[in-house]
C-alpha cells in the first residue's frame, strides 16, 4: 500500500498537468445547413475494437421509458474506476439504464480516435432502444461526445437527447499548458491546452449545436479543470452552466469529487428527468444537505478517488509523450 501511495504522490504533478488528465441567425441557419448536408467521416477504427468498448446491460432493447445513458470516462482512467462505485451504481438504482464506453490507451492518446468510440456507441445504443441516448462525460470525457457531435451531424447528433459535463475542459486548462510548454507531454493532453488546434476546431462555430440538451457542472474548487482559468474552461455557450457553489456557496467540490458529490447529483438529475438542461430553480430546498450520491459511503467514495488517482498515476508512466499535438483530422482542417 505504501508502495502505492508512493506511485500516486510521485505523479501527483504530473496528473495536475495531464489530467487538467472539454446577421448572427442567418450564419447560424447557414451553419446548420452545412453541416446537415455534409458527407460524414469514416470511421478508421477497427469495429471489432469499437464493438467491445461498447458495455451495456443485456436488457437494454426497445421499449424502455427512460433514455438509456452513455457514461464516458476522463484522461488517465478506464470506466470502472470512473464510475462503478459511483453512478454506474446510483443511475439504475433511479430507473436508468447505463452503459459505458472504454477509450483507448487509457484516453491518453488522440482523442479524435477516441471520439470515435463514442459515436460507435451513440449510434448503437440508439439503434438498440429505438430511443435517443443521455450522455454524461467526466473531465476529458466531455469532450469525445462534443467532438462526436459536432462532426457526425446526421448520425450522431440527432440521436443525443440529455449532454451532461462534469467538469470539463472545454477552453483549455492551465496544467495542459504547462505539460505542452515542456516539449514532451502525452497526446490528449496536447489537445486540451488553451491554444490546441483540436480545442479551436471544437468550438468552432457553435459550442452547444443541434436540438441537444446540454448541462456543463463545475467547481471553483477544481484543482484541474480550474473553471476561470486560463479562459472560463467549464462553460459552454448556449449550454445551463451551473457552477456548484452558485447552487452551495462555499461548498467544496474537487475534480474526481463531482463523481460523488450530493449536489452535481441532484443537478444531473434534473437535467435526466426535465425537457431541456438543468434548472437550478428547480433543485430541492434541502439540496444543500445532500453530501454523496445515494447509495455511496464515505467510505466508498474514499475507495472509488484512490482506485481512479492510483490507475490514472500508473497509466501516466505507462505511456509515453510525444514532442506535438496530433494533426487535425481532414474533416476538421480549416476549423482549428
Amino acid at each position: 500500500m505504501e508502495r502505492l501511495w508512493g506511485r500516486v504522490l510521485r505523479a501527483s504533478g504530473r496528473i495536475g498537468l495531464c489530467l487538467a488528465a472539454a446577421g448572427t441567425l442567418a450564419l447560424l441557419c447557414a451553419g446548420s445547413a452545412s453541416a446537415a448536408n455534409q458527407r460524414e467521416p469514416a470511421l478508421r477504427t477497427r469495429a471489432a475494437l469499437l464493438q467491445r468498448a461498447l458495455q451495456c446491460p443485456r436488457r437494454l432493447h426497445r421499449g424502455g421509458r427512460r433514455n438509456a445513458v452513455l457514461l464516458v470516462h476522463g484522461t488517465g482512467t478506464n470506466p470502472e474506476d470512473t464510475w462503478s462505485w459511483s453512478y454506474e451504481r446510483a443511475l439504475p438504482a433511479a430507473g436508468f439504464t447505463v452503459c459505458t464506453v472504454r477509450l483507448p490507451d487509457d484516453a491518453l492518446g488522440d482523442i479524435q480516435t477516441a471520439s470515435e468510440y463514442v459515436v460507435y456507441a451513440a449510434r448503437r445504443m440508439a439503434s438498440l432502444t429505438g430511443r435517443k441516448v443521455d450522455v454524461i462525460g467526466h473531465s476529458q470525457g466531455t469532450l469525445e461526445p462534443r467532438w462526436a457531435i459536432r462532426w457526425w451531424p446526421r448520425s450522431v447528433r440527432p440521436r443525443v437527447d440529455d449532454y451532461i459535463s462534469l467538469a470539463g475542459p472545454h477552453h483549455g486548462v492551465v496544467g495542459a499548458d504547462a505539460c505542452v510548454a515542456s516539449g514532451n507531454c502525452w497526446p490528449a493532453v496536447w489537445q486540451m491546452a488553451s491554444h490546441s488546434h483540436f480545442l479551436a476546431a471544437l468550438n468552432s462555430v457553435d459550442e452547444t449545436p443541434g436540438a441537444i440538451s446540454y448541462t456543463s457542472i463545475f467547481s471553483d474548487t477544481d484543482e484541474l479543470v480550474q473553471p476561470s482559468e486560463p479562459v472560463p474552461t467549464a462553460a459552454l455557450r448556449g449550454a445551463s452552466n451551473v457552477r456548484v457553489q452558485d447552487v452551495c456557496p462555499g461548498r467544496p467540490v474537487h475534480h474526481v469529487g463531482e463523481l460523488d458529490d450530493g449536489v452535481v447529483w441532484a443537478v444531473v438529475i434534473d437535467a435526466l428527468t426535465h425537457p431541456g438542461p438543468a434548472k437550478v430553480s428547480r433543485l430541492p430546498g434541502d439540496v444543500c444537505t445532500r453530501q454523496l450520491v445515494p447509495g455511496e459511503t464515505y467510505q466508498s467514495a474514499f475507495n472509488g478517488n484512490f482506485a481512479l488517482y492510483s490507475h490514472a498515476a500508473e497509466a501516466f508512466e505507462r505511456h509515453p509523450g510525444v514532442r506535438s499535438e496530433p494533426p487535425l483530422r481532414p474533416y476538421a482542417r480549416g476549423h482549428g
